[in-house]
């Protein structure tokens, strides 16, 4: 999972603590916060689009997919 450690949404209406639960009771899952208050900020088409970011999510997500069977 991916987001914004500042993201009023992610970060401040609870969904990284959902995350964070997530990530303890999974075998193979893994949460990444990125410095930033974006939201949804690997759409390109958005103002909130933040290149940097998006491209870490991407290779991070090409990895992922590299190791599933």
């Amino acid at each position: 999972m991916h987001g914004m450690d500042a993201d009023p949404f992610f970060a401040g209406e609870g969904d990284v603590d959902a995350a964070r639960a997530v990530v303890r009771a999974a075998a193979d899952a893994e949460l990444f916060l990125c410095p930033g208050d974006r939201h949804l900020f690997t759409d390109s088409s958005l103002p909130s689009y933040d290149e940097q970011s998006a491209m870490r999510v991407h290779h991070r997500v090409l990895g992922f997919l590299d190791r599933v069977e």
